[in-house]
């Protein structure tokens, strides 16, 4: 029971594997904005192309009624762009770089380089997620308000 535990020094294969892993770990931030920099191309598109299908549909007699439906779509709309916009701008972390990962018991607000990489992705996912879905919903009801 008390024989000591052996170990190896890693294999080339496992010190790539572990420097992939934190490569990838690292660049969930950077995933997250190219995901924003796509769905920002759609949300500004997207109602442009709405314009534009309903007067080639209509043509110049296309009309669409102002009222609380048409206001709720585009509200829906400009809160995506707004929180997509949201998820891209830097923000300030509070982060030491002393340690790597923040005690959870800690009071302190400041955080470790580990938790930093999380904290940052996870909040353009959230941005993006809530955005994604209010974009959804505004393209829903679009469809279903076109005479």
């Amino acid at each position: 029971m008390n024989e000591p535990l052996r170990t190896r020094l890693p294999n080339n294969v496992e010190l790539k594997l572990k420097e992939k892993y934190a490569e990838s770990f690292a660049g969930q931030s950077d995933l997250m904005d190219k995901l924003a920099q796509q769905l920002l191309t759609l949300e500004l598109a997207i109602p442009g192309l709405y314009a534009t299908v309903l007067k080639l549909v209509a043509g110049d007699k296309a009309t669409v009624p102002v009222n609380r439906m048409f206001y709720l779509i585009f509200s829906l709309w400009l809160l995506a762009l707004l929180l997509t916009l949201w998820a891209l701008l830097p923000r300030a972390w509070k982060v030491n770089t002393e340690i790597m990962q923040k005690d959870p018991r800690s009071k302190s607000d400041e955080l470790g380089i580990k938790d930093f990489f999380v904290k940052s992705a996870e909040f353009k996912r959230n941005c993006l997620v809530a955005a994604a879905i209010l974009f959804f919903l505004g393209i829903a009801l679009a469809a279903l308000t076109v005479t």
